[in-house]
């Protein structure tokens, strides 16, 4: 068949056939409360499992001053992605601004790091919600199963939600994110009238010398903290993803991120002290359950078990949230041919269900193969959860890069949103990015995190640089990027067609080929 192919940025375009994009599409089912479900409930569980390893590293006071700058540097960032996802309204998120500021490589490289980020990031609320749930079956039915079983069951129940359709999907992201809300202020109301909390523990570790009761261990270590903290935040990023399935991408992107960041600021304060406040800081540093731990103190282990039912739907909330987030960005990187194209099928329901099938494979074995090296109690949980945070710094620095540089490539470009941080705001989100990539290194426990993913960059670049880049297809992503902005809206100006035509007709066509 003749097939017109283009070549430019070093990488070459071949057309698809006629039916490629037809088996890759999405249905728009969201607006702007479906956006702040998805929002809140892919970051929530960070509320109940995972943040509380910082206050080991830096006691209290420490994870508190990591707190305050992560909420400065997701403003920043926030303003900044809701500027390019109205702009560039397609499913590829990050990957996409990458793509049309830094060119194929840079796009890959900034996709890859949110496919590790959002993959790693399901696989830790797998861990911790399989450890919540097998603690309540435990104390309520006396029945405890080995963890890989929850793994198993946690992914296909999540697997087969997320491949159910995105209207379901958005729906049921609003009902567990009102919810999970509900228990975490239920929780709070609780502690605040149990009689139970001592504001005092909140600084019980002993600090070293020289060292005060506010910062234990000094300084440097907030750098170790701040991953943690950013676990209160860490995935109200993927709103981008949901360009392609939202009503009004261009309005409600912006708007639901603004809503959400607010909710979860509210919310990661209330646990922070509170929930520490009532087991002690050196207590709960290391918990694997630090809710079900708070809810212990008040009530005892029977009650907390049965309240703890009600904790699990947060990291529940999360998992169906954060699955979401990889299958698109794993769909949008396919779509294009950086990934197995396999990968981007939709089928009738419209979800990348191979995407969110694969990315459950690899979270499973990243589980199992931690666990057996000795991860088991607790450690599996952090040693994934720096290699999601890992991977997110690196798509920060990167997607922060692309605006400053987008700013300056297209000055002329729609963009019917605009930071009202600009530059500056995504300069502030950089810096602290850069710092805590640079506070991996520094940091022992982080090293298993950085040599994992340095392998799979080096895995998945030199397959790109052999094969990847010599089979690209112009999906909306990339026609944007190569076209200089002229194709936007892929849903209102429709995939290929008179854009691609001219993209394609600027190196002819191609000699037929079997």
């Amino acid at each position: 068949m003749s097939k017109d192919t283009l070549n430019v940025s070093g990488v070459t375009y071949t057309t698809a056939d006629a039916n490629y994009f037809k088996k890759r599409t999405l249905k728009r089912s969201a607006g702007l409360w479906g956006l702040w479900g998805l929002a809140v409930a892919a970051v929530i569980s960070g509320d109940f499992s995972g943040w509380n390893f910082g206050i080991g590293f830096a006691g209290f006071g420490g994870m508190l001053i990591a707190f305050a700058v992560l909420i400065f540097m997701y403003y920043g960032m926030m303003f900044s992605i809701g500027e390019m996802a109205a702009a560039m309204p397609h499913s590829g998120g990050a990957y996409s601004f990458a793509r049309s500021a830094l060119g194929p490589w840079g796009g890959l490289a900034t996709g890859l790091a949110e496919t590790i980020e959002y993959v790693a990031t399901t696989a830790v609320i797998v861990f911790f919600s399989a450890s919540y749930a097998n603690s309540i079956t435990a104390e309520l039915l006396g029945l405890s199963l080995p963890m890989f079983v929850w793994y198993i069951i946690l992914y296909a129940v999540f697997v087969l939600l997320n491949a159910a359709g995105s209207a379901i999907s958005f729906k049921f992201a609003i009902v567990v994110s009102i919810i999970s809300i509900a228990i975490l202020l239920v929780f709070s109301a609780m502690a605040l009238f149990s009689g139970k909390l001592d504001f005092n523990s909140l600084w019980n570790i002993a600090p070293e010398e020289g060292q005060s009761a506010f910062l234990p261990y000094g300084w440097l270590p907030i750098l170790f903290a701040l991953p943690y903290a950013m676990w209160f935040f860490l995935g109200i990023e993927e709103l981008p993803l949901a360009a392609e399935e939202s009503h009004n991408p261009v309005r409600d992107i912006p708007r639901a991120g603004l809503i959400a960041r607010t909710t979860l600021i509210i919310t990661g304060l209330l646990v922070l002290f509170l929930n520490t406040a009532l087991v002690g800081a050196e207590e709960i540093s290391a918990a694997g359950e630090p809710l079900l731990d708070g809810f212990r103190a008040m009530v005892g282990d029977g009650a907390a078990a049965v309240l703890a039912l009600f904790a699990l739907i947060g990291l529940l909330a999360s998992l169906q949230g954060i699955m979401f987030a990889y299958g698109r960005n794993m769909y949008s990187l396919s779509r294009a041919g950086y990934y197995p194209k396999v990968f981007s099928l939709t089928g009738k329901r419209q979800t990348p269900y191979v995407a969110l099938t694969v990315g459950a494979i690899i979270g499973f074995v990243a589980l199992v193969t931690v666990d057996s090296l000795g991860g088991a109690g607790g450690v599996a949980g952090a040693i994934v959860l720096n290699i999601a945070v890992w991977g997110a710094v690196i798509a920060y620095v990167l997607q922060m890069i692309s605006f400053i540089v987008l700013r300056k490539k297209f000055p002329k470009a729609n963009r019917p949103y605009k930071s009202p941080w600009g530059i500056p705001g995504a300069v502030i989100a950089a810096v602290v990015s850069i710092a805590i990539f640079f506070g991996f290194f520094i940091n022992e426990p982080a090293r298993p995190a950085i040599i994992a993913i340095a392998v799979i960059y080096a895995i998945m670049l030199l397959s790109f640089a052999i094969y990847g880049r010599k089979n690209l297809i112009l999906s909306p992503e990339e026609e944007y990027a190569v076209s200089g902005g002229l194709h936007g809206d892929p849903q209102k100006e429709g995939y290929g067609g008179k854009v691609e035509e001219e993209l394609l007709a600027m190196d002819g066509v191609d000699d037929d080929k079997k």
